[in-house]
């Protein structure tokens, strides 16, 4: 089955109840396997140009790459898959991009976007992060975190300073480590991960997960499983109705079926059509 048949994907983004403008971008296309997130930083709305350049590098080049080749082939002397060569590459490219605007033009100074995206290939998923947007699974009733924040928050959980009882009333939680753009060279974090059917994948801004418990998030998808669409306006309603402080972007994907890549001379053939 192909990857677009496999995947039901939705979008939203919201300004918040507080911030004048949204500094979040988002694209998705199930037709690639394609879901990117980025939340921009920086005044003079330069986080919005921040998060746009990211998204529109990433999405732009998937695109570009996959339609001559397949995620789940080797690169040609590298021996990584080109999905997961094509996040770890394209963020960096996204990063340049980024920063050299920055260095060019004095509105745009010290500009900055976090970035969370997946490419789902081959009954897989890779994920590159930079900061503190989330990826989260549902997978049957367990509801968990699969990237980890690079930011001074989690540092300090990580090294025993507080707890994660104690960072949810941390003033602090918007304080990243890294981030693209902010220097000329950034690496992302990169990680594959095998998917089964039934999973439902949350890509958010932490405009969400800072106004919303993970527990509730969970419940909400929960309960809401059935129609992506609904789940992923109650998030952001539900943000908002705890304050809104911030912009907040949501990206649901479920794992309707398998989607394997082809395999032996059915693989060959299809190669061979397509050059």
């Amino acid at each position: 089955m192909n990857v677009n048949e496999a995947l039901e994907i939705v979008g939203q983004t919201n300004p918040g109840m507080v911030r004048s403008h949204n500094e979040d971008s988002i694209t998705f296309d199930p037709n690639y396997g394609m879901a990117v997130l980025a939340d921009g930083m920086g005044g003079y709305n330069a986080g919005e140009v921040a998060s746009g350049i990211a998204v529109s590098v990433l999405s732009s080049e998937i695109r570009h790459r996959l339609d001559a080749a397949r995620p789940e082939q080797k690169e040609a002397g590298a021996g990584d898959e080109v999905g997961f060569a094509l996040l770890r590459d394209n963020v960096r490219k996204a990063n340049l991009s980024i920063y050299n605007a920055a260095q060019s033009q004095p509105q745009y100074a010290g500009m900055g976007t976090t970035i969370v995206a997946g490419l789902f290939y081959d009954n897989r998923v890779a994920v590159a992060h930079v900061g503190d947007s989330r990826l989260y699974r549902l997978r049957g009733e367990t509801f968990e975190t699969v990237t980890r924040d690079h930011s001074l928050l989690q540092e300090q959980i990580d090294s025993g300073v507080i707890s994660k009882e104690m960072a949810r009333l941390s003033k602090n939680k918007n304080l990243v480590t890294r981030a693209v753009g902010v220097d000329a060279e950034v690496e992302p974090e990169m990680h594959v991960y095998d998917v089964m059917v039934g999973d439902i994948y949350l890509f958010c801004s932490d405009g969400l997960n800072d106004m919303v418990d993970d527990e509730d998030i969970g419940a909400t998808l929960q309960m809401l499983r059935g129609n992506l669409t609904l789940a992923a306006s109650q998030l952001i309603d539900q943000a908002n109705d705890n304050g809104g402080r911030d912009n907040v972007s949501v990206i649901l994907v479920k794992i309707k079926a398998s989607y394997p890549a082809p395999r032996g001379w059915w693989a060959k053939l299809l190669s061979w059509f397509r050059n």
